[in-house]
């Protein structure tokens, strides 16, 4: 929580304060004169906060609700009158009113500025402002409230900042891969010339292949061309175990610069079903080798869409892999296609043990990772082919009994909604 002494302009002399002064010497028709004019300047507030998208509360010394606009209602999910007389706490828990209130009682040039979440009706990042209805007196009559919803901009600078840390871990795996390919690619060139070697070697070794005889002993150079060829069989051995890790660190530099630096979709229309099938079939043997149950729930009528189907399937062997190893072993793994008006979308769950709550925000991160083997990059990954496809990726987390990813790619011809009939009394 923050506090900012800002200073306050002098109230300015309005409509309210003149009738205050001189209500004793009203008549019938001025006072009612009086409440008529009220009347209206009460109903152009209420169309003004109305108006606005922040939210405006009022609330009593004991933080109950006096006032609401339509923006609070759609923010915390009040309807209609109901909340009015309640206390704040029923509906913003996370809130500390409390403290609140004694920032209120101990007076003085003070606005309260408070950054907080919530749940309900949906996950939302408040950013609050808080003075109290008596200004500076000490005491409480009250506080005025406003809640500015920020979880756009919150998130358009959490995007900034991933996209800034990814093009930096872009640079440096490309100095990176750049200063490992040039050795790499000597060893292998060294490799070949210890290759030819070891063939001449064995060649050499072919020239006294037959023994020939001494009495009892054996002569010389036939012992020692059979070591000669010993040697040079371990040799090749060991050279096409060095030739194959060369390979493999290769193959490992590539798939982390495409990882960092991935091509664009190849849009084509296709049907979601047929890259799932594909890459069950793929997976299959080692979901069945751990032990571990396939349920499919593949819509029978899903629309065709555009997308990548080569990225879509990376999408998918991705989040199949982590759902197979958050089961170790055993488990169920289920697999669902759907639709609806504006788009079509896959999900895959398993029966693990769930994301810890404290780890969800960072799941998506660079080289972030629970597993003792894991590079990281996974789901990172498969984010941003999904938010290349204008789609959406969603966790549904269920601590202890596993957790579902939800993938939801735009229909490529959207079909128009069309508002029901009313229904005849």
């Amino acid at each position: 929580m923050v506090l900012t002494n800002e200073p306050r302009m002098a109230p300015k002399s309005n409509f309210l304060d003149k009738v205050l002064g001189r209500i004793g010497r009203l008549d019938a028709q001025g006072l009612q004169s009086m409440i008529e004019r009220l009347a209206r300047e009460r109903n152009f507030l209420e169309t003004l906060f109305n108006t606005i998208e922040d939210g405006v509360l009022v609330l009593d010394e004991n933080g109950r609700i006096l006032y609401y606009n339509q923006a609070v209602s759609q923010l915390l999910g009040l309807q209609g009158s109901m909340a009015e007389g309640q206390p704040l706490n029923r509906y913003m828990p996370e809130l500390d009113w409390r403290r609140l209130a004694d920032f209120d009682h101990g007076g003085g040039h003070r606005v309260v500025r408070h950054e907080f979440e919530i749940t309900f009706p949906r996950y939302r990042f408040l950013r609050l402002y808080a003075a109290p209805l008596d200004g500076e007196s000490r005491g409480s009559s009250g506080m005025a409230l406003i809640l500015h919803d920020a979880t756009e901009a919150r998130q358009k600078t959490f995007e900034t900042i991933e996209s800034e840390r990814i093009h930096a871990l872009t640079l440096l795996a490309g100095s990176v891969a750049h200063e490992i390919g040039n050795p790499l690619n000597a060893l292998h060139i060294h490799l070949q010339l210890l290759e030819r070697q070891t063939r001449k070697l064995r060649e050499l070794s072919g020239l006294a292949k037959a023994p020939r005889r001494l009495g009892r002993s054996v002569d010389p150079r036939t012992e020692l061309a059979a070591d000669v060829a010993e040697i040079a069989g371990k040799m090749e051995t060991y050279l096409n175990v060095a030739k194959g890790e060369i390979t493999r660190l290769d193959y490992i530099i590539t798939q982390f610069l495409h990882a960092l630096r991935p091509s664009q979709p190849n849009f084509q229309v296709a049907r979601l079903n047929d890259v799932v099938r594909e890459t069950l079939d793929l997976l299959r043997p080692e979901l069945e080798n751990r032990g571990q149950r396939i349920e499919e729930r593949l819509a029978a009528s899903l629309p065709e869409t555009k997308f990548d189907p080569v990225q879509m399937k990376q999408v998918l062997v991705n989040l199949i892999k982590n759902a197979m190893q958050a089961m170790t072993k055993g488990g169920i793994l289920s697999i669902q296609t759907g639709s609806d008006s504006d788009q079509v979308w896959v999900s895959v769950s398993d029966t693990g043990r769930g994301v810890p709550e404290e780890l969800l925000n960072r799941i998506f991160e660079p080289f972030f990772t629970t597993k003792k083997k894991g590079s990281g990059l996974g789901l990172m990954i498969v984010q941003r082919i999904v938010r290349a496809h204008g789609g959406r990726i969603d966790l549904e987390n269920r601590k202890g009994h596993g957790a579902t990813f939800r993938i939801s790619l735009p229909l490529h011809d959207r079909r128009t909604r069309l508002l029901e009939a009313p229904l005849n009394d």
